[in-house]
């Protein structure tokens, strides 16, 4: 089980490679065999992570069976959510 400083890094891992893979747009996800592989995340972590987006409306989720994501994809509140931040960073 990962520790909460894991999981949440696990989430922002996963929303700001969805951002950065789809430039934000919603009509485009990732396919959750590709975040295994990229960020390198558990599997068992990466389906709780993304269960958790889920629950706060950031991402959308196919599930392919058993715990991988098929494909992930940005809300408009997850697209908000990141632009807000990118602005912060300038």
């Amino acid at each position: 089980m990962a520790s909460l400083t894991d999981r949440k890094a696990y989430r922002e891992k996963i929303m700001q490679a969805l951002y950065e893979a789809t430039e934000g747009n919603r009509l485009l996800g990732i396919a959750g065999a590709k975040l295994l592989q990229e960020l390198a995340i558990p599997e068992e972590d990466l389906a709780a992570a993304c269960t958790y987006l889920v629950g706060e409306d950031l991402i959308t989720v196919d599930w392919a069976t058993g715990n991988t994501p098929a494909m992930v994809t940005l809300t408009h509140q997850g697209i908000r959510r990141m632009e807000a931040e990118e602005e912060k960073r300038g």
